[in-house]
């Protein structure tokens, strides 16, 4: 339930990209407007998370992941209901709010459901909802906002995530034996390490390219759609299941041959397969296989960037990939700014190749990062942070 929870929160998300043709429309304002939306979801949750995380800390979890839930709900309510752009900017800072308490707790909780040793795979089946809100949540999303107007959209999401506060309330028990809470400065602690920072650099740029054609899929495939929402669908869903299969054979690879070089190959095929996506959106069988070639890559350095900051202090892994998390969601709100100004200096056809040249950069920040780890040896964790009282964080979506 936790896991579908997840779901319900990752699907407003990622379906946003997928109607923003609709959203523009029916509110007068540019696509890259409405881009927007999605660039002030992410930059609330990267703000916000850590901080309610630790607001609430001392608190019964099962209340907070309902509060969490009902906030979001509440926001999508309003967003569905909104008069104006404005508007919907507001209300999706309140879903963001939610969201951002949501997923730091759930993870959480679900560690302290299971025995010891099995915390890695609770974590991982909260987590998992990300994954089916990219290949399922999102694509279903969109294809009711074709149909239907993307406010219908917003009305699948409440109702998604009505389902969840019900089976939280049924099925999470109400007392759960929870780590003892951090404090605010031992959860950014780990920034102190240039090594740290130069790792989390590479998840912002690199993320940051990868989103970019995600933000603003409707209108870079839009000559191969046709505007059609079942179409954009179908090119969401390849790219959900695509990326998913890629994430887990990357997360494989870093344990036999370190995340540095898994990170190093998924960024060089990505930034060629983004220089190419010009030439393949104007038809929908070129696009999909575009999106196949593209997607492959396109997480596969969720895992690895985890497993490499993992490396540099596995007593702080909780608080390093927790960061990461944070970090993850400013570079889907840059995606949105960034690919805003992109599409109004060169276009949405030649947005990917922009993305390709962050691309370019994030492999050489990588590499920097991979010498100064090299040089240097792992750094003891700070007093307070990391240690096996550390919140557990949950892996990033993708």
């Amino acid at each position: 339930m936790l896991g579908f929870a997840t779901f319900a929160i990752g699907t407003d998300e990622f379906v946003l990209a997928g109607v923003l043709p609709e959203l523009s429309d029916d509110l007068s304002v540019s696509v890259t407007t409405a881009g927007q939306v999605v660039t002030v979801f992410a930059l609330t949750c990267a703000v916000l998370a850590p901080i309610l995380a630790t607001a609430t800390a001392r608190r019964a979890r099962r209340g907070v992941l309902m509060l969490a839930v009902v906030v979001y709900l509440v926001g999508n309510v309003a967003t569905a209901l909104a008069p104006t752009f404005a508007t919907v900017l507001i209300a999706q800072m309140v879903a963001a709010a939610g969201a951002g308490l949501f997923v730091p707790t759930a993870a959480v909780t679900a560690a302290a459901l299971v025995p010891p040793g099995r915390q890695g795979r609770a974590i991982a089946a909260v987590t998992t909802g990300f994954t089916a809100a990219t290949a399922l949540g999102a694509p279903i999303g969109t294809a009711l906002g074709g149909y239907m107007g993307w406010r219908s959209t917003m009305w699948f999401v409440a109702v998604l995530a009505v389902l969840g506060l019900i089976g939280l309330r049924i099925l999470v028990p109400a007392k759960i034996e929870a780590p003892a809470a951090e404090s605010l400065r031992a959860r950014v602690a780990p920034l102190k390490d240039r090594r740290v920072l130069t790792i989390l650099a590479t998840t912002l740029i690199g993320f940051t390219a990868i989103y970019m054609p995600y933000t603003y899929i409707a209108v870079v495939f839009e000559p191969a759609t046709g505007g059609s929402g079942d179409r954009l669908a179908i090119l969401m869903f390849t790219l959900g299941v695509i990326g998913t299969l890629g994430n887990l054979a990357a997360g494989r690879l870093a344990d036999r041959i370190g995340g540095r070089g898994v990170v190093a190959v998924a960024l060089v095929w990505m930034a060629l397969s983004l220089a190419v996506f010009p030439l393949a959106t104007g038809a929908f069988v070129s696009a999909l296989v575009m999106i196949v070639v593209y997607g492959v890559a396109a997480f596969a350095i969720t895992s690895p960037q985890q497993h490499r900051l993992i490396t540099l202090n596995p007593q702080a892994a909780s608080v390093l990939v927790s960061l990461n998390a944070a970090i993850l969601y400013l570079a889907i709100s840059l995606s949105g700014a960034v690919g805003a100004v992109g599409i109004s200096w060169v276009g949405a056809n030649s947005l990917p190749l922009i993305a390709a040249a962050l691309a370019l950069v994030a492999l050489g920040i990588s590499e920097v990062g991979h010498r100064m780890s090299r040089r240097a040896p792992a750094s003891e964790p700070e007093p307070g942070a990391g240690t096996a009282a550390a919140e557990p964080a949950p892996l990033s979506k993708g």
